[in-house]
C-alpha cells in the first residue's frame, strides 16, 4: 500500500501559536510580569505561556459587577496546578499542599478529574513562593496545563498488585520522558541559571532544546491515560492516547493502545464533538515510552495551529483518517503493532471502604463531593486529614473520580487511622446515595472563566431532590454516572454519564443519557436549555420505568438505549442530536 502523503494544515498560526513561537521556550516576559506590584493580573498573552507552567490566572465572578462599579480592577487569584502521576502522593506531600493552601490559597484543596492537586486563590506575588515550596517535597507544576502531555493517569493503588504497581511505574516514567526539557521553569521559579538556547541543533532535525515538542510545543493539550481491567475507572477512552493492560498467567506482557479520545467540544458548532479513543493494536511494555513519543509528534506535525478549537488529536485523525495514522506512527516507530488483545471492563468507579492489598497493607477510600477537600459542619474533613497525615503512616491517592484513597497503611497504624477517622467525622459515604456517590463536577463558577452555568455548587442541590425519587423507586443503592460541567469543555468527562448536564447559561444545561457504565460508549443528546425543575420532571419518569423494567443487572446508561430513549452514539457527532 502507496502511504498517503498529508500536508500539516494551512493557514496563518493562531495568536496562541504566534506567542509560543515568541516565547523563547516559554520565558516571554513573565518575569517582568511577575514582579509588577502594581496589578494582580497579567496581559491574556502571559496567561496562556502561565499555563505551561501549571497555573491559570482567575477571578472571582461573584463580585465581578460590584468591583466594575467601584473602578477597581477584577478581583484577581490564580489556580495552581500539581501533577502527581496516577494520583500518588506521600503524607509529607499532602502537608505541604495543605500548608500552602492556608498560607496563600482560598483554605481548602480541590482534587480533579486528572488525579492533580488544584489550589485556588493564589494571589500573584504569591506564585513564586508556592511553587517553590511545592518542588522542595519532589512535586512539580511544570506541564500541568499548556499545549502539552497533561497528569499521566493511572489506578491510584500499586499496592494492589504486582500489575498495578508496574503500571504505576509506567505512569511516573511516561510523566518524565514527555515532560518539557526548557529550563525556563527553573529560571522563574527555582532561580536556576539561565541557559543561553543554543542556536544549532546537534542532530539535524532535533530541536535542542525540546527535542519531543519543538520551540512551539504542542496545537493544545495531550492526555494520557492507564487502565487495569476490569477497572476503567480513568475512563481510558477519553484519552488521545489509552494504554490498558493486557495480563496474561499473571504478568503484565503489554497494553492494548487507543488514540484519539477527548471530551471538549464547543456549543453549536458540529465540527467539534466528544470522541472516544479507537483501538489501534498492542505493544510490549518496552515499547510505551516510543509509542507516545512518535504520537505526539505526530499531533505535533500535523495538528491544526490556526484554530485552536479544531486542534486536539481527535480532530488530526479524524481529518486525515486512522489508516494514515497508523501508517505515519509505524514508519516512525520504525516497527508494527501487534493486533489487540481481548480485555474487559466493568465499570468506572471507585471501590469504597477499607480494603487490604496483597502485601498485607490497608488502604481507606472515601468520597469527596466535587473533589473539595474542605472542613464543614458534618465533616472536619481537611483538619482530619491534616493530623492523619502527620502520622507518615499512609500515602495519600487522589482517583479519577475525584475521591481520595488513604493508601499503603500498616495495619499497626489502622486502628489509629481508623480512630482519628471517626474522631474527625470522614466517612466512605456508605450512608449517601449512590448516585451521589457516583457523581463528578467541574469547577465552574465563581472562578473559571469559561463558565456559563454551576457545577461543584449546584450538583449537590440537584442529587438532593432526585434522591427521594430513587428511594421511592427502590433505586437508592443503584450506581448511576451523573456527571456536570458549567461549560462544553469536558473537565469533568460529561459525555460519558450515564447522565450528564452541559451549563448553557446560568441555571440552564442541556442533559445527555445513555453512556456505558464501563466508559465505552458516549452519551447522547435528550433536551436542551432545561433548568431544574424540568430536570427533575424528565427524569422522574424515566427512572421509574429503569426500577420497572429493566433486566437483571443492566445498568441505566443500557437501559435509555434499548428503551428507546436515546440511540447508541457511533460516533462523536451523534453527541449533538
Amino acid at each position: 500500500m502507496t502511504k498517503q502523503k498529508v500536508q500539516p494544515i494551512g493557514g496563518p498560526p493562531s495568536d496562541v501559536e504566534q506567542l509560543k513561537i515568541e516565547s523563547n521556550y516559554l520565558r516571554g516576559s513573565l518575569v517582568e510580569t511577575l514582579a509588577n506590584r502594581i496589578t494582580g493580573g497579567m496581559s491574556e498573552l502571559d496567561n496562556r505561556l502561565m499555563k505551561f507552567h501549571g497555573s491559570y490566572m482567575q477571578d472571582d465572578r461573584d463580585v465581578r459587577n460590584e468591583r466594575q462599579k467601584q473602578k477597581l480592577e477584577p478581583s484577581y487569584q490564580f489556580m495552581l496546578r500539581v501533577v502527581t502521576p496516577g494520583g500518588v502522593s506521600t503524607s509529607e506531600q499532602w502537608l505541604a499542599i495543605d500548608t500552602l493552601a492556608q498560607k496563600y490559597g482560598c483554605g481548602n484543596i480541590r482534587l480533579t478529574t486528572r488525579q492533580a492537586f488544584q489550589l485556588h486563590g493564589v494571589l500573584k506575588w504569591n506564585l513564586k513562593a508556592t511553587i517553590r515550596h511545592i518542588n522542595d517535597v519532589m512535586l512539580t507544576t511544570l506541564a500541568a496545563c499548556g499545549d502539552v502531555n497533561r497528569n499521566v493517569m493511572a489506578n491510584p493503588n500499586p499496592e494492589q498488585s504486582d500489575i498495578h504497581a508496574e503500571v504505576h511505574k509506567w505512569s511516573e516514567a511516561l510523566t518524565t520522558h514527555l515532560a518539557p526539557k526548557t529550563p525556563a521553569y527553573h529560571e522563574i521559579w527555582l532561580d536556576g541559571e539561565k541557559v543561553e538556547v543554543p542556536k544549532a541543533a546537534k542532530i539535524e532535525g532535533v530541536d535542542p532544546v525540546e527535542p519531543i515538542y519543538g520551540p512551539v510545543y504542542l496545537p493544545r493539550k495531550f492526555k494520557i491515560g492507564i487502565a487495569v481491567p476490569p477497572s476503567n475507572d480513568v475512563d481510558v477512552y477519553s484519552q488521545d492516547l489509552g494504554y490498558i493492560a493486557i495480563v496474561e498467567k499473571g504478568k503484565l506482557i503489554g497494553f492494548n493502545v487507543t488514540v484519539g479520545g477527548g471530551m471538549g467540544m464547543t456549543h453549536g458548532d458540529t465540527n467539534t464533538y466528544p470522541q472516544l479513543g479507537r483501538m489501534i493494536g498492542f505493544v510490549k511494555p518496552e515499547q510505551v515510552l516510543d509509542i507516545a513519543e512518535k504520537t505526539i509528534m505526530i499531533q505535533r506535525d500535523y495538528g491544526n495551529r490556526s484554530v485552536r478549537k479544531y486542534a486536539r488529536f481527535k480532530y488530526t485523525i479524524d481529518r486525515h483518517g486512522l489508516e494514515w495514522f497508523v501508517e505515519e506512527l509505524e514508519e516512525r516507530l520504525g516497527w508494527k503493532l501487534e493486533p489487540a488483545r481481548p480485555f474487559h471492563f466493568e465499570n468506572t468507579g471507585d471501590r469504597y471502604g477499607w480494603t487490604k492489598n496483597k502485601n498485607g497493607s490497608w488502604n481507606f477510600t472515601m468520597y469527596v463531593q466535587s473533589g473539595r477537600i474542605i472542613d464543614t459542619e458534618d465533616s472536619k474533613l481537611m483538619t482530619g486529614l491534616r493530623e492523619i497525615a502527620k502520622l507518615h503512616a499512609c500515602d495519600f491517592r487522589l482517583t479519577a473520580n475525584q475521591n481520595l484513597m488513604l493508601g499503603n497503611m500498616k495495619s499497626a497504624k489502622k486502628k489509629q487511622i481508623a480512630a482519628l477517622l471517626e474522631q474527625y467525622g470522614i466517612g466512605d459515604g456508605g450512608e449517601l446515595a449512590a448516585i451521589r456517590r457516583s457523581s463528578i463536577s467541574c469547577v465552574a463558577l465563581p472562578t473559571c472563566g469559561l463558565a456559563m452555568a454551576e457545577a461543584e455548587r449546584y450538583l449537590p442541590t440537584l442529587i438532593d431532590r432526585l434522591e427521594p425519587i430513587l428511594t421511592e423507586a427502590g433505586l437508592r443503592d443503584e450506581d448511576i454516572n451523573i456527571r456536570m460541567t458549567g461549560c462544553p469543555n469536558g473537565c469533568g468527562r460529561p459525555a460519558l454519564g450515564e447522565i450528564s448536564f452541559i451549563g448553557k447559561s446560568p441555571g440552564k444545561y442541556n442533559m445527555y443519557m445513555g453512556a456505558a457504565f464501563s466508559g465505552d460508549r458516549l452519551s447522547k443528546l435528550y433536551r436542551e436549555n432545561i433548568g431544574e425543575d424540568e430536570i427533575v420532571d424528565t427524569l422522574k419518569p424515566i427512572l421509574n420505568h429503569y426500577s420497572a423494567d429493566r433486566e437483571q443487572g443492566e445498568h441505566f446508561g443500557d437501559f435509555v438505549v434499548r428503551s428507546g430513549y436515546v440511540s447508541s452514539v457511533t460516533d462523536g457527532r451523534d453527541f449533538h442530536s
